[in-house]
Parts: C-alpha cells; structure tokens; sequence
C-alpha cells in the first residue's frame, strides 16, 4: 500500500499527550498512517513547540497548533506574527471579530491559515446559559459566530459537525475551510464531546477536515485505527 493510500490528510490526530517525548513515541507508532496532527495547550508547557517544529521540519508532517488566542488586538497580532515563524499550518483562535483580524494582520504574508473558534464542542444550551452567552439555538449562534469571523478575515472555522453542513452553505464559506473535532467513528465512546459525528458524516456535511484523538491514540493499534478511520471516509 502506498503512503497516498494509507495517509489522508483530511484526517488530523490530535497529540493530546502530555509531554514531547510521548508525542514524538506516538508518532513513531503512528509512522505514514497520519500526516497532520493538531498540537493543543495541554502540550504547550510539555514542548509543544519543539515538537511541533520536529514533526514539520524533520518529518515533514502537517501542524495544526491549537491555542485557541483570545487577548487584545494587539496582544493577538504579536502572538500570531512570532507563531507564524514556525512555518505551521493552521492556528486557532477565538471567533471574535476583532480577534480573528488581529490574528489576520498578524499572519499577513504568510501560509499560515487562522482557523476561528465558534463555539467549543463540549458546551450545550445549559453551558452557554452559565456562561452568560445570549438565549437561543446553539446550531443558529454558532452559524452566527461563523459568518461574523469569515468576515473578519478568518481562512476557516472550528464547528461541531453538526453545524458543518449549515456553515458551507454560507456565502461567506466559499472557499474557506471547515475543521470539526467531536469526531467520533462508529462504536467509540463520546467523552467530554457533546456534539459529535461520525468520521464520513462530518465530511460529507461539508467539513475538510476532522479531528480525531483518543479514539485513535488509546487504540491496541493507533495506526491500524487511523487507517480504519481514514477507509471511512467518502472518496475525494
């Protein structure tokens, strides 16, 4: 089997391992199966960095550096612009309109692509009411959330699956990418996820890629497990 078969990177695992050399050893075990893999702030203390940039350089893998930034303009423009010196792929941050073009000024003539952050696949109705988030429909405010960021100047967003299908109908979408963790293959346990998919579902909703972690990397087999996901998917 060649590596264009076994590896497709519409699938992104996420490496949430505590630490670089638990990171590095599960991409070893992982080998061709997987060429993009999103690195979050759980890793970041734990030399995500290093890690990220050993995996782009030295493995020539993909990376997804998930930080989800929220500060002032400011704050967010010098934080993207020093990212985006190490040649990463996506980075994510809050969905806010005047964070998502502080990070687009901040990425300016780059490759780099910010990715906005809707509204966290772990939270329902009852999270959003604690959090003082305006009453309504989760799916309609995150679509909100969505529209109002690709204005701003996002090159994608971050959505349950459940919203991907209304999401790429957007004007603003076109041509803008669709990234949905809360990823789940049929059969494996949800977890702290709450609106979740299945791996083929979600991509023929309209998202481009999938993030997929613990059932992946808790596998007997993490790469006999991505390569099960990956044959799930629709084909291209």
């Amino acid at each position: 089997m060649s590596d264009a078969q076994i590896s497709d990177d519409r699938l992104i695992l996420a490496l949430d391992v505590p630490n670089i050399i638990q990171g590095l050893a599960l991409a070893d075990r992982l080998g061709d199966s997987v060429s993009f893999y999103k690195i979050g702030l759980g890793m970041l203390t734990g030399g995500g960095l290093a890690l990220a940039n050993e995996l782009k350089q030295e493995r020539g893998k993909r990376i997804f550096l998930d930080m989800k930034l929220f500060d002032i303009g400011a704050t967010i423009e010098a934080a993207v612009r020093g990212l985006a010196e190490y040649d990463l792929d996506f980075l994510t941050v809050h969905g806010d309109p005047q964070v998502v073009r502080a990070a687009a000024e901040g990425k300016s003539g780059t490759d780099l692509k910010i990715l906005a952050v809707t509204i966290l696949t772990s939270l329902d109705r009852a999270d959003l009411d604690a959090n003082l988030i305006r009453p309504g429909d989760i799916h309609e405010i995150t679509l909100e959330r969505a529209a109002r960021a690709l204005e701003a100047g996002a090159d994608g967003v971050i959505a349950s699956p459940q919203e991907a299908a209304m999401i790429r109908a957007l004007p603003q979408a076109r041509g803008k990418l669709i990234v949905t963790p809360g990823v789940r293959p049929t059969g494996a346990a949800s977890g702290d996820q709450k609106r979740i998919a299945t791996p083929h579902q979600a991509i023929t909703d309209g998202a481009d890629h999938i993030v997929v972690g613990r059932p992946i990397w808790q596998a007997a087999n993490p790469a006999a497990a991505a390569r099960a996901i990956i044959a799930a998917l629709p084909r291209r």
